[in-house]
């Protein structure tokens, strides 16, 4: 008997959460407008790597886990991308909003890009708040299936994938403004 409620209990609580995601997939969906119509919602939050990727400042490592307990967008880019260079200061800016305890831009610049370039290209596109960090081996790009360049992942504040774009966008427009802010509140 007792093992029975606990699996009525468990269904109610699992069924409940799936029906939260769902409206929250459903508000996040009405936010969408212009570019960030293509940034599609993942209807369950998958699983991200754990590969580890080099940081700029201290030259050590780090993983996606360790920024669990923040919303985070997490843009793949290359400094010989032409579309990185048009949206990463947009980015810098959605860092520059929201950035805190809540909510973090991570920029991995992915495959053959030297600290030196990287700097060259921060500085050419007036770039100051964000990270340098790096996966020259693309270790998680290609665990994280990354097809092309630019991609930005939302990870939830569980360390999980929650939507995906695929390309550049308006990272500065009101619509992507409002996802941001709907996901950190």
């Amino acid at each position: 008997m007792r093992v029975i409620r606990l699996i009525t209990l468990y269904m109610a609580l699992a069924l409940g959460a799936n029906a939260s995601l769902a409206a929250d997939v459903a508000e996040l969906d009405a936010l969408r407008e212009g570019d960030m119509r293509k940034l599609i919602l993942h209807t369950e939050p998958k699983e991200v790597t754990q590969a580890e990727f080099f940081l700029a400042d201290d030259g050590g490592t780090a993983t996606l886990g360790d920024y669990k307990g923040k919303v985070v967008l997490l843009n793949f880019w290359a400094t010989w991308c032409a579309p990185c260079r048009k949206e990463m200061p947009q980015i810098a800016e959605l860092q520059e909003e929201f950035g805190g305890d809540k909510f973090e831009v991570l920029t991995l610049a992915t495959g053959r890009n030297s600290p030196t370039g990287i700097q060259k290209f921060f500085d050419e596109n007036g770039i100051e708040n964000l990270p340098r960090h790096q996966d020259p081996k693309q270790a998680v790009a290609r665990e994280m299936g990354i097809i092309g360049l630019p991609i930005t992942i939302l990870l939830n504040s569980e360390g999980q994938e929650i939507a995906r774009l695929i390309g550049d966008a308006e990272w500065n427009s009101d619509s992507a403004k409002a996802i941001i802010a709907k996901l950190i509140e």
